[in-house]
């Protein structure tokens, strides 16, 4: 369901259409939500952006759990203190967003391995969990640090984030549905294994995609092929017991 809220700074009527008046809007509709991505086709208007920057702390106000993604990355670059210390925001960022991120936090991304610096910028964002996109995904929140090499497919067409967002945001909502107990089960999983858990598995899920994909359409992917086997690699990760799978 679209609701288009939503407003570019030329879209708006004058007067009206403020951050403020277009956030409320949004803001209703939390309460009826499990978990949010905030960033694809965001873009970088300034009337885009500061309404994003109110929705999160909303989001915040609620205990929500939240994906930023792509220009959502853009909006924390430039003012940090959005997600900072709010342990339940995940970070997606890809190489160059990645050491964006990084000069912002006043940390030089060529001093230690991967492992060591993705440790670093989650724990100067006071534990945020960050998952660094490569040809390995390095996922840490500043006290574990996890890594995610699953064989992916040979090419990374631009827009298959989208996938580990999606695939995330899904996981998150599971969270919620874990800890409000809407099964049986021993409760032992607790928040931030909970978190880490969702940040793992969609990695994992959106590394499958990739190699599914490309082994059907070879260099002629697009990031639209990852959706279509989103139920199949979901099957390979958490209801097969082939392990080659």
């Amino acid at each position: 369901m679209v609701h288009p809220y939503m407003r570019q700074s030329h879209h708006r009527e004058k007067g009206t259409d403020t951050a403020e008046e277009i956030s409320t809007k949004i803001e209703e509709m939390l309460d009826r939500l499990h978990a949010i991505v905030i960033g694809p086709g965001l873009g970088r208007d300034s009337l885009m952006q500061d309404t994003a920057k109110l929705i999160i702390e909303a989001a915040k106000k609620k205990g929500m759990p939240f994906v930023v993604d792509a220009d959502g990355l853009f909006l924390v670059q430039n003012h940090p203190s959005v997600v900072q210390n709010y342990t339940h925001a995940i970070l997606t960022p890809n190489k160059a967003e990645f050491e964006r991120l990084c000069k912002t936090m006043k940390i030089e991304p060529s001093h230690g391995d991967e492992t060591e610096v993705c440790s670093r910028l989650a724990k100067a964002f006071g534990g945020v969990t960050i998952i660094q996109k490569g040809s390995k995904d390095y996922i840490s929140n500043g006290k574990h640090t996890m890594v995610c090499d699953l064989k992916g497919g040979l090419k990374r067409s631009g827009g298959q984030g989208d996938t580990l967002t999606g695939c995330l945001v899904t996981f998150l909502a599971w969270k919620k549905a874990y800890q409000d107990r809407l099964w049986k089960h021993d409760n032992s999983l607790s928040d931030s294994e909970l978190i880490a858990l969702s940040a793992f598995g969609a990695s994992a899920m959106t590394r499958n995609c990739s190699r599914l994909a490309y082994e059907k359409k070879g260099r002629a992917l697009q990031a639209f092929d990852l959706s279509l086997e989103v139920g199949q690699a979901f099957k390979n990760l958490f209801e097969s017991e082939d392990p080659k799978l």
